[in-house]
């Protein structure tokens, strides 16, 4: 049967021919799945996993069926996800390792779906390196990730990769609802991931997009630290809940994991911040020039027009350039805020 990957309407087609051709030929023992968020990583590997199932039960639509849905009661799809900044690895041990010595408690096929496989520590990706090399024949793995240079090279070596590319701005278009006007801009401003599209039609994303665009950057900064801060609480109670769950953990653990989850957020809420106001400047630019047709802030048309009446467009170009090296400094670990204060000495040049 053919592979009913619902990826955002079918806007995956090199790896929807991948996974099709697997499924015919029979699939292979691990799979990495690559690509940015949002991109249908998640939905084609429930697919694929239903079809595996499937494939070897005696009653294929049912099989089918209880696969697909969201959490599966099916017992032979082990989907492992993380509610702090990484997996836990006594979670990689028990629920993938371990379990995958198991036969199928249905069928023929057992298959095991981790989700952001890069937040994995080291001591997991070296614990999954057995499983990986020698699985037992009925076990299937797909490793889910978004930043595959966080995989340690034995882990990605051992797997099939099957890419995911960013999706169309019509396909997250579609998967938008809103204003047209806000929504259309979400869509060019998002790079492909659905995700971060929501996050900027949300009020906290409108926040991010005003201060970006203000150039208010200690405001952003403020704001990073905020959602940073909520992370890591957020994080911490999730842990201890889990602790007094039975689940193994120190307090020194319930810090650590709690703080990285919260410098994580932090970071990427000041990324997202910096790279919105490079997209302003390189539409300011387009503006200038006359090329309003390419603009991606489609819902702040009039604003751009009337701050371009009369700009040089080298100008604006070179005020992205700037930002965006300043988003390439912060990835060094330098000062956020020396890097900031630099950035507008810099930009009251230009």
């Amino acid at each position: 049967m053919p592979l009913s990957v619902q990826d955002a309407g079918g806007h995956q087609p090199r790896a929807r021919l991948v996974l099709e051709a697997a499924l015919r030929v029979g699939a292979s023992h691990a799979y990495l799945f690559k690509g940015p968020r949002g991109s249908g990583k998640r939905a084609a590997a429930r697919a694929f996993a239903a079809e595996i199932l499937a494939g070897a039960s005696e009653d294929p639509e049912d099989v089918r069926r209880r696969a697909m849905l969201d959490p599966s009661p099916h017992p032979d799809l082990v989907w492992l996800t993380h509610s702090g900044a990484q997996h836990l690895v006594e979670d990689v041990r028990e629920r993938v390792i371990r379990a995958a010595a198991y036969r199928p408690y249905e069928g023929g096929k057992r298959v095991f779906v981790i989700e952001a496989a890069e937040a994995m520590r080291d001591e997991s990706q070296n614990a999954l390196l057995k499983t990986l090399e020698e699985p037992p024949s009925f076990v299937h793995l797909i490793l889910l990730t978004a930043e595959p240079e966080a995989l340690l090279e034995t882990i990605a070596s051992r797997c099939q990769p099957v890419e995911f590319a960013p999706l169309s701005i019509e396909a997250v278009e579609a998967a938008l609802e809103g204003d047209p006007d806000e929504v259309a801009a979400a869509a060019r401003l998002c790079g492909g991931d659905v995700e971060l599209a929501r996050l900027l039609l949300s009020a906290q994303g409108r926040e991010v997009r005003d201060q970006a665009m203000a150039m208010n950057w200690k405001a952003l900064l403020d704001a990073a630290s905020a959602a940073g801060e909520e992370a890591e609480e957020a994080t911490r109670a999730a842990l201890e809940a889990e602790r007094e769950a039975g689940v193994k953990r120190s307090a020194r653990e319930i810090g650590e994991e709690a703080k990285r989850a919260g410098r994580r957020r932090r970071t990427e809420l000041l990324d997202l911040g910096l790279g919105l106001a490079a997209a302003w400047h390189r539409d300011l630019a387009v503006t200038a020039a006359g090329a309003t047709e390419v603009v991606h802030n489609r819902d702040r048309l009039a604003e751009l027009q009337a701050q371009a009446a009369g700009l040089d467009p080298a100008a604006p170009r070179a005020a992205a350039e700037l930002i965006q090296d300043t988003r390439r400094r912060l990835d060094l670990n330098v000062s956020e805020e020396l890097a900031l204060e630099a950035l507008s000495v810099r930009l009251g040049r230009v």
